[in-house]
């Protein structure tokens, strides 16, 4: 007898996409060589501006706290990867940039995600990869609000 495999949701499955190019990125970095680094700081770089962004709006756009992504900075700082630089637009913070060893890992790593979604649309088809980035590029507004008696509903179930 089989099992079904139980309905996962869409958040499920965007969890699981987005570990398939972490782990693909993950072990073809480390096969060539590269600085270990943890999927946090994967994340970090890939939201951090060419010319330098400060923690807080880092933590903004990795959805963090501050504290996260101090830690990932630091991580990366020690393993010379970023470094911290006055910003010019207010003394009291710092913006976080590559060093050249960050801007040589930043394109070994767009060249094997390119890659990999060179190798998705192997598996998947070429339109099928294209309607799947048109959807996630496609503003979404955002989120619904709670329905009406939402709050009691989840009260109940508990």
């Amino acid at each position: 007898m089989t099992d079904k495999p139980a309905h996962r949701n869409l958040p499920q499955l965007l969890g699981e996409a987005r570990r398939w190019f972490e782990e693909g990125l993950l072990a073809a970095m480390d096969a060539a060589g590269a600085t270990p680094v943890s999927p946090t700081q994967v994340q970090l770089f890939a939201v951090l501006d060419d010319e330098g962004t400060t923690v807080s709006e880092l933590a903004r756009r990795m959805g963090v706290t501050r504290q996260t992504a101090h830690q990932a900075v630091h991580g990366l700082v020690g393993a010379g990867l970023l470094e911290q630089a006055p910003d010019p637009a207010s003394a009291r913070q710092r913006l976080i940039r590559r060093t050249a060893d960050g801007e040589r890992a930043h394109r070994e790593a767009t060249a094997v995600l390119t890659r990999m979604e060179e190798t998705l649309a192997d598996r998947i088809g070429t339109a099928l990869l294209h309607t799947l980035r048109t959807a996630l590029e496609t503003p979404w507004g955002p989120p619904p609000e709670p329905a009406q008696g939402a709050r009691g509903t989840a009260r109940q179930a508990r």
